[in-house]
């Protein structure tokens, strides 16, 4: 049993190190906006490294000497050290995918003859020596040969590599370093088709083995574009998607019949989303063109003109998430107030059969192939480790493939999905999670999670935090932000550009409804978020610092008035719009966690979380915020960074790595809310 709240809290804070302030100060609109960090956007400079020393020792002094940190270890290593398997895909007869054991940091990739036979190592990035993992991009269709990715660190970057899967062994050139957005081999296995991100935007280009590369596509696109390309099933069609921006409301869909190299054009005039694929001659649309809920559209190849197209799925009661195509059916995944649902059509729109449902948790759609019978799909919950079901569409049949065996205790844990009005009057729905024996007592150490934006969803699934915060008698709870798709198009647009502020408000009342049902008291509740969700975090810290006791901003956005300066952010400014605009810097001025910090106030316990190698969000964002929060901190909390050198925003990190940053930021938030 490990229910205990024994912790003893930890009162004496050492000071946080010196951080010089300058005076720089930019005129936006005629707004004078401050900017004393600015200094340490230049990640390489002398001070800035040195800092970086100084904020590392002072945080190891913190974190070393909570006196829980051992066991977290302990237990998270017990969570890791299992074997998993994942990223099963089927093509030609055979089955690959990722299966790391329990001794190995990194997955290696394996194949099977088969869907039964014997697993054979293909590639082993453990044997590569540092930190390197292995990301595999695309398949050729008869399975015998593959291109791969080879990713250092956290960066988003790889490097593109060809493999003969007969001969087992690399073959061709290594197209180098860089930020490709697809890649896909031709039938020969000597050409390559690949879209990479360039400083003026994406470019298609087709290589030739040892020839130079030839543009193909994308010469007249913007650094605000992103471009995917793949190969339908047989090889005749190259279907290639532009999207503008992370979140796109403008997507332009065009298709390359590759017998007779002619374009045929789906969409480039449209404003709306046109997500989908290729089987036989016909591309599958799922659009939400004239249909927040989204719709699917069928487009004959032979006559794409518009007058043709079909409706075969319309819109519904329910927001429609995603459309594969997998033995020549249409899967159509949606979620049912959150609750994932699967369905087979056939190609005409047809109901075939419905799937079991699943209940509170994540469940991914079918995935597999237009011309093959098998597929699968994978499921988890917050004390649910991961599986994976086979399923033969034909036969409507499924059977467990794989679970990862994760130690658990053999607890029951409940898992309920509550509502909450937020600031504006919109319901708003989250899933709160605890052990069955726990008494909501107003006292409970609570961890609430968020995401908010991108039409991205967030639904209850297994994570070691989550895993290991319910063991110990905690509440672990999901809140279904606006800015995400749980609803749709419209949900989607209260939480983004102007309406971003719907977004905090929204994970605020949540906060404030665990509080105000005796779930827990604001020095026990925990906030946790990253990337977007790091914005969150940080906005919801600054706007009501008062109503949480412990915070973990990961790989954050904060300083929103320059965000869109560095990386790849200009993908952002269509989600969030940029400071460039007088209109958009008011509202993001507003809420721009960084400058909203205000000298004197009381915040709460902070981990800020980044590294260098994150190459999607800047880690200047962490930088900035953690020295300006020391600076105005008013209260006696600790302000901390935590700074892997070799992390970023992508993963790739070694196992034994991973258990230690992550037992970090676990024993900061056990702490300060374990220990009131």
């Amino acid at each position: 049993m490990r229910i205990a709240f024994t912790l003893c809290a930890m009162t004496l804070l050492a000071a946080p190190p010196e951080t010089r302030k300058d005076t720089t100060v930019e005129t936006l609109h005629g707004v004078q906006v401050p900017d004393p960090y600015r200094w340490l956007e230049d990640q390489q400079s002398p001070e800035t490294r040195a800092w970086l020393k100084q904020q590392d020792a002072y945080m190891r002094a913190y974190v070393d000497k909570v006196p829980r940190r051992e066991s977290i270890v302990k237990r998270l290593t017990e969570f890791s050290r299992v074997e998993t398997k994942n990223g099963f895909s089927y093509h030609g007869g055979r089955l690959f995918h990722y299966r790391r054991a329990p001794e190995q940091d990194q997955a290696v990739l394996v194949v099977r003859q088969g869907l039964n036979g014997k697993e054979e190592v293909l590639l082993d990035p453990n044997t590569w020596g540092g930190s390197k993992s292995v990301v595999v991009r695309d398949y050729a269709p008869d399975g015998k040969r593959l291109v791969y990715g080879v990713q250092s660190g956290g960066e988003d970057e790889v490097e593109i590599h060809f493999y003969d899967v007969d001969a087992r062994k690399e073959y061709g050139p290594v197209l180098p370093r860089g930020r490709y957005l697809s890649a896909t081999l031709l039938p020969d296995g000597q050409s390559v088709i690949y879209s990479i991100a360039t400083p003026k935007g994406p470019r298609l280009y087709e290589q030739k083995f040892g020839a130079e590369p030839s543009l193909l596509f994308g010469e007249d696109l913007g650094p605000v574009h992103i471009m995917f390309a793949s190969l339908s099933a047989g090889s005749r069609y190259l279907q290639v998607m532009v999207i503008e921006g992370s979140a796109s409301q403008m997507d332009r869909v065009h298709v390359l019949r590759m017998a007779d190299r002619k374009w045929i054009t789906i969409n480039d005039s449209i404003r709306a989303r046109f997500r989908g694929d290729i089987g036989g001659d016909t591309f599958f649309a799922l659009t939400n063109w004239n249909a927040p809920l989204q719709k699917i559209v069928a487009v004959d190849l032979n006559k794409p003109e518009q007058k043709y197209w079909k409706v075969i799925i319309p819109e519904g009661k329910w927001n429609i998430e995603s459309l594969s195509l997998t033995g020549k059916h249409l899967s159509v995944f949606t979620l049912e107030n959150v609750q994932p649902k699967i369905r087979l059509y056939s190609p005409l729109g047809k109901l075939v059969r419905e799937l079991p449902a699943t209940g509170a948790g994540t469940a991914s759609n079918l995935s597999g192939e237009w011309d093959s019978d098998v597929a699968f799909s994978s499921f988890t919950s917050v004390y649910t480790p991961a599986s994976t079901h086979v399923f033969s569409v034909a036969k409507g049949t499924r059977k467990e493939f794989y679970r990862t065996a994760v130690p658990l205790e053999k607890l029951e844990i409940i898992v309920e999905q509550k509502w909450f009005t937020s600031k504006d009057g919109t319901k708003v729905p989250m899933f709160v999670a605890h052990r069955k024996d726990r008494r909501l007592d107003g006292k409970n150490p609570t961890l609430l999670y968020g995401y908010g934006g991108f039409n991205l969803t967030e639904t209850p699934r297994f994570g070691q935090i989550a895993a290991w915060w319910i063991e110990h008698g905690g509440v672990y709870a999901v809140v279904n932000l606006r800015g995400g798709a749980e609803f749709g198009e419209k949900w989607h647009e209260a939480g983004m550009l102007a309406n971003k502020q719907n977004v905090f408000d929204d994970f605020i009342g949540a906060a404030e409804w665990l509080i105000a049902n005796k779930y827990t008291t604001p020095k026990q509740l925990a906030i946790r978020g990253g990337s977007n969700g790091g914005l969150l975090v940080g906005a919801a810290m600054t706007q009501r610092p008062e109503l949480f006791g412990a915070v973990s901003c990961g790989i954050p956005l904060l300083d929103m008035v320059r965000y869109h300066r560095f990386k790849v952010a200009r993908y952002w400014v269509p989600e969030y719009g940029s400071s460039e605009d007088p209109a958009q810097f008011a509202y993001i001025l507003k809420y721009s966690p960084y400058h909203n910090v205000k000298p004197g106030t009381q915040y709460p316990a902070t981990m800020i979380l980044s590294g260098d190698n994150d190459t999607r969000v800047d880690p200047l964002h962490a930088r900035k915020m953690t020295a300006l929060l020391q600076s105005a901190n008013g209260a006696n909390t600790p302000i901390l960074l935590h700074y892997d050198t070799e992390g970023g925003h992508s993963g790739g990190l070694p196992v034994a790595k991973q258990v230690e940053n992550t037992a970090d930021e676990l024993a900061f938030l056990v702490a300060n809310v374990f220990a009131r």
